[in-house]
């Protein structure tokens, strides 16, 4: 019986001993050691973290709006067209084939690819300042009482490309490429030669506003405050003038030369020899 509840004992502590071991070998839990953030450090985290979002997104943004939207928002203004639309009238179309015949196009659909087939459109408008009635469709007999100007070309815009469904070159050379055809436009006052079929100011300069002022801004306030946030940028004194400023200290007797000394001791010995005390 005693060997029998020894033998039981020593395998309960072996027992215990393989347990502490697997306990000891065992990885401790993340968990213990986990450190809590205070509200101020996940304050900073989350807002570093949203500023750097808009800082990285609105730069990024500016690549693609600038080229597509800005770049020819600016162009149509910088041709100064007229506000109030005059009508012009299709004089001829040319349907063209091959890189050097198409150096430009009044409309394609991508701005982008190369060209091998274009479409040229040449029409003749109405210099004079016009208005046109409301609900009107037949301009035949209204345009034949004025003066045409010379021939300029049509496009969909002033870079004459775009992207469906905004631009769909196939409509547009239907109706707009039909020889006698008359419509509302608007031509250049820089340059007579470019007409376009529609044009609105206030959208041009909206464009410009929303897709580069906007991005821009966001991008420039955003960097200043993550700089704010993790780097010192305030504007620290210059004070090294100081540090190297000359000395002004008059030179002690100890620093005078043995010339300047032997030249005062000669100016004082016939003072000294003049002067002789009474006996």
């Amino acid at each position: 019986m005693r060997s029998g509840s020894s033998e039981l004992l020593l395998e309960q502590q072996q027992q215990e001993l393989r347990l502490r071991k697997i306990r000891e070998l065992a990885p401790k839990k993340k968990n213990g050691n986990r450190r809590f953030r205070s509200w101020r450090e996940r304050a900073r985290f989350y807002g570093t973290s949203t500023l750097a979002f808009f800082s990285v997104t609105a730069g990024a943004s500016l690549l693609f709006l600038v080229p597509l939207y800005v770049d020819p928002a600016i162009s149509t203004l910088s041709h100064d067209f007229i506000e109030n639309p005059t009508l012009c009238t299709t004089t001829r179309r040319e349907d063209l084939v091959g890189i050097f015949n198409c150096s430009w196009s009044s409309c394609r659909e991508g701005c982008t690819s190369d060209l091998y087939r274009c479409v040229h459109i040449y029409v003749t408008f109405i210099e004079q300042n016009i208005t046109i009635p409301e609900n009107m469709t037949d301009f035949s007999n209204y345009t034949a009482d004025w003066e045409q100007s010379g021939e300029a070309t049509l496009l969909v815009n002033i870079k004459g490309c775009g992207y469906p469904p905004t631009v769909t070159c196939k409509t547009f050379n239907d109706y707009y490429g039909a020889d006698g055809a008359i419509y509302p436009c608007y031509y250049s006052r820089k340059n007579k030669t470019v007409v376009l079929t529609s044009y609105s100011h206030d959208d041009q300069v909206a464009v410009i506003i929303n897709f580069f002022a906007v991005p821009f801004v966001i991008t420039v306030i955003s960097s200043i405050a993550l700089c704010i946030m993790h780097c010192d940028c305030r504007c620290k004194k210059d004070r090294s003038h100081r540090r190297n400023r000359p000395q002004c200290r008059r030179p002690r007797i100890e620093n005078l030369s043995d010339t300047s000394i032997s030249t005062r001791v000669d100016m004082l010995t016939p003072a000294i020899e003049v002067y002789k005390p009474p006996l």
